[in-house]
């Protein structure tokens, strides 16, 4: 069966005098031998096995976009798994090491249920710690939207006008959903970023001013067979459940 897809068409008009840049952000296959540990930049591989949903995460892809990865080799890994699942792939993945997740310091490698039964759960926010709690060693969330937003920011000039294709971690897009919300880092914690998931945020640019606009979150377009459910993983905190596989 061909996967070939008709080119991108924009379902939502952009306004007179203001130029789009369509961000869609893909979070990493799901990373099967953390230990139930915290990975954070650990350089972790993930799980590429099932085609099916590599297939229809690039029937929903642009083509001719420019695409990012981290410098995390789970990022390539689910980049080529895409590519090789029929999607015409780049003539080159652009490594970005701002798009890499929140450096955890020493909670890299801790166990993560015993992690997060020992901090005050935070109702509203899908993670590790408040913004501004830095790690020891490492970062807070704050510092990790800070370098994802200001990659952003020179990528959207850059490449003005194209769609980017950007394939990070549970981290870092929810900062890039943060900024997407009016620079409101804390607002894009409250969000569930899955496992293959494609996330889309379009940046508008006009003379005087600019902002965004948030098409969809989280979107995952096998997820009418269950059969394929097992490539969801914590995107954060989350311990497994009989539904969500660690």
């Amino acid at each position: 069966m061909s996967n070939e897809a008709a080119p991108f068409v924009l379902q939502h008009a952009i306004p007179n005098g203001l130029v789009a840049t369509r961000w869609w952000w893909v979070r990493h296959a799901p990373v099967r031998d953390d230990g139930g540990c915290i990975y954070g930049q650990i350089d972790i591989g993930c799980d590429t096995s099932d085609r099916v949903v590599f297939e229809a995460v690039g029937k929903i892809l642009p083509r001719g976009a420019v695409w990012y990865a981290s410098h995390l080799k789970r990022t390539h890994q689910t980049a080529q798994a895409i590519w090789s699942a029929g999607f015409p792939g780049p003539e080159q993945l652009h490594h970005e090491r701002a798009f890499a997740e929140q450096h955890l310091g020493e909670w890299q490698g801790l166990n993560r249920a015993a992690f997060m039964a020992s901090r005050p759960a935070a109702v509203g926010s899908y993670w590790f710690a408040p913004i501004d709690d830095r790690a020891p060693g490492g970062e807070s969330f704050l510092d990790l939207y800070n370098r994802v937003r200001s990659a952003i920011e020179r990528i959207n000039t850059e490449h003005a006008g194209k769609d980017v294709v950007a394939v990070a971690h549970g981290g870092t897009i929810k900062a890039a959903i943060g900024l997407a919300l009016g620079n409101q880092p804390e607002k894009g914690l409250a969000f569930t970023i899955d496992n293959c998931s494609v996330t889309r945020l379009d940046h508008l640019a006009g003379r005087d001013h600019s902002g965004w606009r948030v098409p969809m979150v989280n979107q995952q377009p096998w997820i009418a067979d269950a059969s394929h459910n097992a490539m969801h993983q914590p995107a954060g905190p989350e311990i497994a459940t009989a539904s969500k596989l660690a």
